[in-house]
Formats: structure tokens, sequence, C-alpha cells
């Protein structure tokens, strides 16, 4: 029968359209780790709701992955309500799991929202349960008090931290969180079951390229360009982006392209045109919208530097990404960043929430060609290291121990015996 694995996202599908509300790294983290534990041989199902009803009930990740569509709440439900729909969640993937006649060997959750999907699936299995996060409410709103984060995820974290077998994070300052903000005095709690495991990046797909060719075939101008990439909501900070390109002081006018949201951030790119009407760098600024990966590809390509804001990220795909196109990063000091970037070397680390610092250092990168170049092919070479395939061969060990009737052969490869 071999290892099966149950993914349950029950807000994030791998097959979304990213840098659309609420989809991002996380959706490329699913989409990624699923086919290449596929590819170890393991059989991955990823569990997530219907969010279109032209949604198709199954579909083939690659081989040994799928994504099952479930009834699950209401298409168009607010995120922030979709914890009413975990029950109806849990009853139609066993409904499924029934009908097929499989047995899972493990269940690995996905965000707070599927916690309680997570906790009942892997007790009423009997099987071991890991839990990723993806993003910690107590560190969101540390970073930016404003962010309305509810009790009932505060309380379901905690309990997840708690009660999984195996908690996954991306960096060591994730584990550290973990311990100092759900865990403090319970004594209980034995830290050796979080294991870091650092994403990969798709290393075909983003690579370095001809910086004016990819401007030309994007229909770009000539000139200096910034890039912003992701989900276009506050805790991104692309206000501070605007603040920072409306201070540069060089010979040349310097765009900045917005890559990302949808019609539900329609009243932030509002307010973002507005912000940069103010600083008069209204044409300078550009809203694209959200693309395809191979055309996000493009964009890092020609752009001469990225920047990432952010008031709060886990680990930064999106840096990764740009450093794996040979682009510079100038990025917030938050989170996984600086486990990702050496500052100088593959790119630069400022403070957040301080436009000054980050246009400081988009002066230095934007006015020195060579060593923009540098940077970028230092940042190139760091990203070689970060492969979905050697992600996958971490967590599946992972899993195998906390199995315990697996083992893994010697070598590179990984076998199921």
């Amino acid at each position: 029968m071999g290892y099966r694995v149950a993914f349950l996202s029950l807000h994030g599908c791998p097959v979304a359209r990213l840098g659309e509300k609420d989809t991002g790294g996380m959706n490329v983290y699913l989409k990624e780790t699923a086919k290449h534990l596929g590819k170890l041989g393991i059989k991955i199902d990823v569990y997530t709701r219907v969010h279109d009803p032209n949604d198709e009930e199954v579909i083939q990740l690659g081989i040994n992955a799928r994504v099952i569509h479930l009834k699950a709440g209401e298409f168009n439900q607010k995120k922030e309500d979709l914890y009413r729909a975990g029950p109806e969640f849990v009853e139609n993937v066993l409904r499924f799991q029934k009908h097929e006649k499989i047995e899972y060997n493990l269940v690995h959750s996905h965000y707070w929202l599927s916690n309680y999907p997570g906790i009942t699936l892997s007790k009423s299995w009997s099987v071991p349960l890991v839990s990723t996060f993806h993003t910690l409410a107590k560190l969101k709103l540390r970073a930016k008090a404003e962010e309305m984060e509810s009790i009932r995820r505060i309380e379901s974290e905690t309990d997840a931290v708690l009660r999984s077998d195996g908690i996954v994070v991306s960096t060591d300052s994730e584990v550290l969180d973990i311990n100092q903000l759900y865990v403090k005095s319970d004594k209980t709690f034995d830290d050796s079951k979080i294991k870091v495991i650092t994403p990969g990046v798709n290393l075909q797909v983003f690579q370095p390229g001809n910086r004016s060719k990819a401007k030309e075939k994007l229909s770009l101008s000539s000139g200096k360009m910034v890039l912003y990439a992701g989900r276009v909501e506050p805790l991104k900070g692309i206000d501070i982006a605007i603040n920072a390109i409306s201070k540069l002081e060089l010979n040349e006018v310097v765009d900045l392209i917005v890559v990302g949201g949808d019609s539900t951030s329609d009243t932030i790119v509002a307010e973002l045109k507005e912000l940069a009407r103010s600083f008069g760098i209204y044409k300078q600024v550009k809203f694209v919208g959200s693309v395809r990966q191979s055309l996000l590809a493009e964009f890092y390509r020609a752009a001469d530097a990225l920047i990432f804001p952010s008031y709060y990220e886990s680990f930064g795909l999106v840096a990764l990404e740009a450093m794996a196109s040979g682009t510079p990063v100038v990025a917030s000091r938050v989170g996984g960043l600086p486990q990702l970037i050496k500052n100088g070397e593959t790119g630069y680390l400022v403070p957040f929430r301080c436009p000054e610092s980050f246009t400081e250092k988009l002066e230095v990168i934007l006015s020195n060609p060579i060593l923009q170049d540098a940077i970028g092919a230092s940042a190139r070479r760091d990203a070689m290291d970060y492969s979905w395939g050697n992600a996958a061969k971490k967590l599946a060990r992972f899993y195998f121990s906390l199995s315990g009737q697996y083992s893994l052969a010697s070598g590179s490869d990984i076998k199921i015996v």
C-alpha cells in the first residue's frame, strides 16, 4: 500500500492563482512539497475546500500527489469565519476516505484553520499529527498591533503546539518564537518535536537572465525598476516601499512595479495610489495584479532590485525566488529573513517601518551596476542550496521518525522499506 499522508489545508489551495487574496507562499509550499514527496514514493492527498463552483473534485499534481476539493463553508465565506466550516470539512474528508478505502499513516495540517481538522482526524485514524502554522497570530500582532487576529486563533495555535506529535517550521527563529510565545512555562512540552526544514525554490523557473530583454518582453521602460511581489495587504508594507521610492535621489526616474492583488484588494490599491500621488510619484508606481509563475520569473529578471518591506514574514519565499533570479533584495530584518539573506553579500537587511533605510540601500544598488551584479550573483549561488527535493527528503525522514514502522535506506535517495 505504501506510505500515505493527508495534507489538510482548509483555506489554501495548491492550484490557486498566486498573488490574489489569501494566496502566496503557503500555496507554493503545499504544491511543491506534495509534488516532491510524491516523487519519493509517498502518496500525498491535499484536502482543501471547494473555492469555486468550477473546481474539479480531484486534480492530479504529479506522480502520487493530488488535490481533493471538498465542500466546506460557502464559496465567498470570509477567511476569518472559515473556522466554522471545520466540522463540515472533517465530515467530508472522512466520507471521501471511507469511500476510497484509504488508510493514512500521518496527518499534516497547514495553517491554524486546519488545526481542528488535523487534531480530530489524526485521533480518528490513530496516526501522528504534524502541524505547520506558516504564520503565527502572536507574531503578527507583535509586528503590527492593528492586525485583526482573534483570541480563537491564538487558542487554536496554542492547542496545536501542545497536541501535535511534530511541528515543522522554516527557520530557527520560529523555534524560539513558539517556545517564548506559546509554550512559556509548560514543563511537559518537548521542543525536540519541532523540526526546522527550510522551504525550497524552483531553480529552473527562477533563474537569472538578461535584464534589458526581460523589461522589453514585459513592455516596461528601459529605466531603473524596483519590484514588489506578493499579496496586497497592510502587513506587507507596500506603503513603506512607496515612501522609500519617493525619497530616492538619483539622476533618473525609478519605477516601482507591484505584482500581486486582485479585485478584493481594490480598496487598498486605491489608497496606495493616493499615497503615491501625495508623494509626487503617481506615474512611477504601477500595479499589474497577479500573474502566473512563469511571468513572475520575468519580473524578477527585469527588476534592478526587489523591495521586501514586510512587517512580518515567517520565511519569505518571494525573497528566495528573487535571489534565485539573481536580483538583489532589500528586505525588512524580520522573521526568517536574516537566516535567508546575508547582509551586504546577497542583499540588504534594514529595520522594518523605516523607509529611509530602504531608500539608502536601494540607492547603493541602483547607483552601482557592478555591485548590483555582484550581489545578484552571490544571491543566486546561495539560492542554489535551497531545493524542494532536499526539503521533501527532510520532511519524509521526519514523517518516518514519527510513524515508527518505516526506516530509511542509506544514501541520498529515500526508499520506503
